[in-house]
């Protein structure tokens, strides 16, 4: 056979196979979207949003499926290992997908090669939130109490390496102070047991705190983004308030296992881009402090090498490994 005719042949197998696979009906069944936090928390919050107006407009439920424990790592794993058919969606984080894993190299998972990006949703920025029995109102003042009591004042996190307790460490790290990190078992966890006084400071994301903050039951000194947030526009950043470059910015996406047919992944992507382009749901996650972002799958995967590069080396440069933190 000419190698013409040869190239001509694989371009209609290929061609017909593309067909075979975009006219294939998707979705036929319901879609796992699994969660691995705990409900009530951000990631669950915007998981869910997201899941009802999909399932509207599919037609088939989506179905969020919390599996919290080993701080994401028990979820993300079950993702990875999941059937590549587009009927399993994980809901990747920063806290999985870039700080634990340069904290933590042998994860049972692969953020890279493991999972097929499928959209950046949104920006989570975090804001440092105490107890009103705590006697800081800024947080210089809370840098001076906590130099005259060293490793006597708490600071709360969803769990070891997610993004509030990367927040805190790297904060405590700047002012040159020593808090005590108590991880939980997820965010709604923390946040439970700051309010109560339990323990004192909370790096919470701001959809969750700021309704606390408005009602007193906790007080806000900074947020943790390189602007401020417009949800709490008077409360300043880290980085204004003596320390300039400091921003650490959680982020939430739509990955599916690694080998999901194109066709998925970019039916998947565009229903989530529809989703944030407008409508309630985008007003829903703006009023709860969060930023849609959007862009390509190519995208959110260079977005991902780029956030595990960086906290790879920024680890590296303090010393740091995950062990020293458990």
């Amino acid at each position: 056979m000419h190698a013409r005719l040869l190239f001509g042949a694989l371009a209609t197998v290929i061609a017909g196979t593309s067909v075979a696979q975009t006219s294939t009906p998707f979705p036929v069944k319901s879609i796992r979207l699994i969660v691995p936090f705990p409900a009530g928390g951000a990631s669950d919050f915007t998981a869910r949003t997201l899941a009802h107006r999909i399932g509207a407009s599919w037609g088939q439920q989506v179905i969020v499926d919390n599996r919290a424990g080993a701080t994401g790592v028990i979820g993300v794993q079950l993702a990875a290992k999941s059937a590549p058919d587009g009927y399993t969606v994980l809901f990747a984080s920063s806290s999985t997908f870039a700080t634990a894993p340069a904290l933590t190299p042998n994860l049972p998972y692969d953020p890279i090669k493991d999972f097929a990006p499928v959209l950046l949703l949104v920006l989570s920025p975090n804001v440092l939130t105490v107890h009103p029995s705590l006697p800081a109102q800024s947080l210089k003042e809370l840098i001076q109490l906590a130099r005259a009591k060293p490793g006597q004042i708490t600071y709360a996190s969803p769990g070891i390496a997610t993004a509030s307790h990367v927040a805190g460490l790297l904060f405590a790290r700047a002012a040159a102070i020593n808090l005590l990190h108590v991880p939980y078992k997820g965010g709604s966890i923390a946040v439970n047991d700051v309010v109560a006084g339990q323990v004192q400071i909370l790096f919470g994301s701001v959809s969750t705190a700021s309704p606390l903050v408005r009602s007193g039951r906790l007080r806000a000194l900074a947020v943790t983004s390189a602007k401020r947030v417009t949800l709490i526009p008077e409360v300043p950043t880290i980085a204004e308030s003596g320390f300039p470059g400091y921003e650490v910015v959680q982020w939430f996406g739509f990955v599916l296992p690694a080998g999901a047919p194109r066709a998925i992944v970019a039916k998947l992507h565009q229903e989530a881009v529809t989703i944030l382009a407008g409508g309630d749901a985008r007003e829903s996650l703006v009023k709860q402090g969060f930023e849609p972002v959007g862009g390509t799958p190519a995208e959110f995967a260079a977005h991902i090498r780029s956030e595990l590069a960086k906290w790879t080396r920024v680890f590296r440069e303090l010393g740091l490994q995950g062990e020293q933190l458990r």
